[in-house]
């Protein structure tokens, strides 16, 4: 009986955690430049020298779905959107950091910054931001003032694109090296000023998956209580009188 008790009740655990991303990424379906978050799950053998035949069920692994989203316009001078593959730089307190939401602002010291007040990074460190001056961004990631008619180059938006499988997401919603290392410039990368890209979470696909853990999970705990009425049955027939 309790073979089946590990592989219900581990399983129950796991489908909640799995429930918790599902509600993550419905939550974030319409945050700028969001990457859906996946969970896989596998049984594994419990490693005694007793029992052989009992198994866990574990999250195997946690991915991320890193597919673009679409390409909104916004008309503001300071946001940016990637195109195609690649990551804007940010500074955070853990050190340097990978987003792909480019609703940025200035903040009062004149800093490019995102909207959680982290600053945006430049191939030179963070970018300050020349007062009372029309603002664009250029594909390649170059930030221009113009002012009173002169154009002058202010920076250049550091473009990264590491290898998706060496990025990890962190708590805070960042990706980075798994390293810890900072990225190189990629010329490559292009950017598009005045747009904003969509979360990439398929909100259909996420509620349909959110149904189908609910049906598991509920699976799973008949699986548990069956278990224990067969155990208390068992119980009763040898148990002596």
């Amino acid at each position: 009986m309790d073979r089946a008790l590990y592989t219900a009740m581990t399983g129950a655990k796991s489908t909640l955690g799995q429930q918790a991303a599902v509600a993550h990424n419905l939550a974030n379906a319409d945050s700028t430049g969001f990457r859906t978050e996946m969970h896989k799950m596998r049984a594994v053998e419990v490693q005694t020298t007793a029992w052989h035949t009992r198994a866990f069920v574990v999250d195997a692994s946690v991915a991320t779905d890193f597919t673009p989203g679409a390409l909104k316009y916004s008309g503001s001078p300071y946001d940016v959107a990637v195109k195609g593959k690649g990551w804007l730089a940010v500074q955070t307190a853990s050190g340097e950091a990978y987003t792909r939401d480019g609703a940025l602002t200035v903040s009062e010291n004149g800093i490019l910054q995102t909207q959680a007040g982290l600053p945006v990074l430049s191939d030179g460190g963070p970018i300050t931001m020349p007062p009372d001056s029309e603002i664009v961004i250029g594909l390649d990631g170059t930030i221009s003032a113009i002012q009173d008619g002169i154009t002058n180059e202010v920076a250049r938006l550091k473009l990264v694109d590491p290898p998706e499988n060496e990025l990890v997401r962190g708590d805070d919603g960042f990706f980075r090296l798994e390293s810890g290392l900072p990225a190189p410039m990629d010329e490559a990368v292009k950017v598009a000023g005045g747009y904003l890209e969509t979360s990439n979470v398929n909100v259909a696909e996420q509620m349909v998956t959110m149904i189908s853990l609910a049906r598991q999970f509920e699976m799973q705990m008949r699986v548990i209580t069956s278990a224990q009425e067969n155990d208390r049955a068992a119980t009763q027939v040898i148990a002596p009188r």
